[in-house]
């Protein structure tokens, strides 16, 4: 099962752009075309209207940040927040078992923070801008007990 690790590159680059292109889709409305609807759903969640903004532009050019691999990390990390608070104030009314209100931000939310643990990999901007260091600086844990790992 080893050679399944030389598709992990084009594994990260096909999951950053599937959450490139969500994201995208979701947050350009919330900029390009804002409207009173919009907002007043958001109050109705006890969010502040402006906080419209605020997704759009994280939704937006975090999923561009993705599709890049650029600052994934940091990008990845604040939309798998903004996909909590979406839970916890949006699609949490019916309880914890009603996982269909749920489901599809909890899926976006684990997908974001498994980009925060691993990286945008080596098919990302952020490879070519901090190469081989910035893959050092975070080391993966050895979980076999093995020592000649």
């Amino acid at each position: 099962m080893k050679f399944l690790n030389t598709f992990r590159p084009l594994g990260l680059a096909i999951l950053r752009a599937a959450l490139a292109l969500i994201f995208f889709v979701h947050g350009y409305p919330k900029l390009a075309h804002t409207n009173p609807e919009m907002q007043a759903m958001f109050v109705q969640h006890g969010l502040q209207p402006q906080l419209v903004y605020v997704a759009g532009v994280l939704e937006t050019f975090g999923g561009l940040l993705l599709l890049l691999g650029l600052f994934t990390r940091a990008a990845a990390l604040l939309l798998a927040i903004e996909m909590c608070v979406a839970i916890a104030k949006v699609h949490s009314d019916h309880g914890i078992l009603a996982v269909h209100e749920y489901e599809f931000p909890l899926a976006l939310a684990a997908a974001c923070f498994a980009l925060v643990t691993t990286g945008a990999g080596t098919a990302s901007v952020d490879r070519l801008l901090y190469g081989e260091a910035g893959l050092k600086r975070v080391r993966t844990p050895n979980l076999t007990g093995d020592s000649r790992v």
